[in-house]
C-alpha cells in the first residue's frame, strides 16, 4: 500500500487543496488516513485514489 501526501495528491489529481477538502467533506472523494495516529499527519491512500479516478472515467463515459 502506497499512502500520499497532499501535495503529491494534489499533483496526481490536479485539483487545490480546497477542492480536495470540498470533495472529501461532501463524501466524494476518498478520506485521508491518520496511520500513526489522531495527531499524527494525514496520507491518503493511492489505491483509493486510482479507483476513484477510475470511477470517474466510467461515469463520463456511461453520460456519453
Amino acid at each position: 500500500m502506497k499512502l500520499l501526501t497532499k501535495k503529491q495528491l494534489k499533483e496526481k489529481v490536479g485539483y487545490s487543496f480546497s477542492h480536495i477538502d470540498r470533495l472529501e467533506k461532501a463524501g466524494r472523494f476518498p478520506q485521508r488516513v491518520k496511520p500513526f495516529g489522531p495527531n499524527g499527519r494525514a496520507f491518503y491512500v493511492d489505491e483509493e485514489v486510482d479507483d476513484w479516478i477510475h470511477q470517474q472515467i466510467m461515469e463520463r463515459d456511461s453520460i456519453s
